[in-house]
């Protein structure tokens, strides 16, 4: 029996844990894969308060141990299910949990090309975040990949930093708020590639082109080019809509307070609706889940 579950080992929920521990609570950490969530694949951070530089995976690595000095207990798990009665009961893959308060932390996916060797090259010239990664490239030309409004956003974006801006699209049109199409429209540094297919990524070590099909079954490379895909995002929160209620894309639909219709469980972090995902904003919402959690035991 624990105070409280933490669902996910990025910074958002290793943030939650840090608060609860803090306040002198029994707090299990549930991570399905592997510890830090997407900041972990990040070569390079600099958008940190108080780091100038630091990796990714050190960032992550700092904040484990530090939730680990205060006594966190850690399992690796895939949760499948929670129910409340009297208390939360957490079923996972291997084993079932119970807590008097819940916090889901698990974040979201990137979605991505599918592609061979995609996986071998994230960080080594294929991004997901142009906001984290494009200021590495400031003066010289991208590729970027994606026709919604968070491709839109980052093809400005990048447009400000970069010489130049190929922006490939599947179709002939944008499927994006009017305004930022516009915008794109307007910057002469950003081509636009219409009617294309990603078919593959060449490079083995470190990415060297991206080769791209035509509706009419032609082909081209786009060669020596870092790629941003911009292809959407995907969460995992349709086994929790028993508790928790979810916009019609698939966030939990809570804000900055981070609680759900059912007491004592809380969201945080890019799993719930929100206007920027960033590092920062994750550990902000692992602040007031922890606290938040700690405050609802205490009235118990």
């Amino acid at each position: 029996m624990y105070d409280i579950i933490v669902i996910g080992g990025g910074v958002s929920g290793m943030t939650s844990a840090l608060y609860a521990l803090r306040n002198g609570k029994k707090v299990l950490l549930i991570e399905g894969s592997s510890i830090g969530g997407q900041i972990a694949q990040s070569p390079k951070v600099e958008n940190y308060p108080t780091y100038k530089e630091i990796s990714g995976p050190k960032l992550s690595e700092d904040l484990f141990e530090q939730i680990t000095s205060l006594g966190v207990e850690f399992e690796f798990d895939n949760i499948l299910a929670i129910e409340k009665d009297d208390n939360f009961k957490v079923q996972g893959e291997f084993n079932n949990y119970e807590s008097k308060a819940v916090i889901i932390a698990n974040g979201v996916k990137h979605r991505k090309l599918r592609l061979p060797n995609e996986e071998d090259l994230i960080g080594k010239g294929v991004y997901y975040c142009a906001l984290c990664d494009g200021p590495f490239y400031t003066g010289k030309e991208v590729t970027l990949i994606g026709d919604g409004n968070t491709a839109l956003q980052y093809a400005l974006l990048l447009s400000d930093i970069c010489k130049k801006v190929n922006l490939v699209i599947m179709f002939d049109k944008f499927f994006g708020d009017d305004n930022l199409v516009k915008a794109v429209e307007k910057r002469e540094n950003i081509v636009i590639i219409k009617n294309s297919k990603t078919i593959e990524l060449i490079g083995k070590d470190e990415l060297q082109g991206v080769k791209f099909e035509k509706n009419n079954g032609e082909t081209f490379v786009i060669e020596n080019t870092p790629l941003f895909v911009a292809i959407g995002q995907i969460p995992d929160n349709a086994k929790f809509a028993n508790l928790a209620d979810l916009t019609k894309d698939g966030y939990f639909d809570s804000d900055e307070t981070t609680t759900t219709r059912t007491p004592g469980l809380f969201v945080a972090g890019d799993t719930r609706r929100k206007g920027v995902r960033q590092v920062t904003t994750a550990i902000s919402d692992g602040a007031v889940a922890g606290t938040s959690a700690c405050n609802y035991i205490n009235t118990l």
